[in-house]
């Protein structure tokens, strides 16, 4: 789902939770059109219709409960889910004939950060694509050997970056590598 359709939805879930409350509200101040604030909420034949349905509506209630609270926990985890600005989703690119084609772009930081580790004075890489699809920014994490020739492994990172602009068609507008070296052992 894309950033404004989970604002949309955030949006329209707020809304109903303000709409049920502002409803409850005026119902217990009395100033809801036809109702009595003295009167109970619920009505007699409601709840006589409740208790003979015991113990089966009881169980239909924890069950939507639990449903609702599982809903909740899904949206709220994939909101939650990578980096902030992180690029989710697809890659969409027209095509010189009818068509589009669709990457998934993790599949695309991943075959990055594997080219990456192609350099043998490259033990670690981690990719991650921010940004729009067309110029996304490219951030690169490499972690090299303490015996790496600096010069040569500058060298095969853009050579990955030039081959990952080649083959996505994405001009990364802005790219940031950071290299760390391990510390050698005796």
């Amino acid at each position: 789902m894309s950033n404004a359709g989970h604002r949309l939805l955030w949006t329209v879930i707020a809304l109903l939770l303000v709409a049920g409350g502002a409803g409850a509200l005026t119902a217990s101040l009395g100033t809801l059109p036809g109702a009595d604030p003295a009167a109970v909420l619920l009505s007699a034949e409601l709840v006589d219709r409740w208790r003979r349905a015991a113990p089966w509506s009881t169980l239909a209630a924890a069950v939507a409960g639990a449903l609702f609270a599982l809903a909740g926990q899904r949206l709220l985890a994939r909101e939650l889910r990578g980096p902030d600005g992180t690029l989710r989703g697809t890659l969409s690119h027209p095509g010189r004939r009818p068509g589009r084609t669709r990457l998934a772009t993790d599949v695309l930081a991943d075959a990055l950060a594997r080219d990456l580790t192609g350099n043998p004075g490259v033990r670690r890489a981690r990719v991650v694509l921010t940004g729009a699809p067309p110029h996304p920014d490219v951030w690169i994490r490499v972690d090299l050997t303490a015996d790496a020739p600096t010069a040569g492994v500058r060298e095969h990172v853009r050579a990955a970056v030039r081959r990952f602009a080649a083959t996505t068609d994405c001009q990364p507008a802005h790219l940031d590598v950071t290299a760390r070296i391990e510390a050698s052992h005796p």
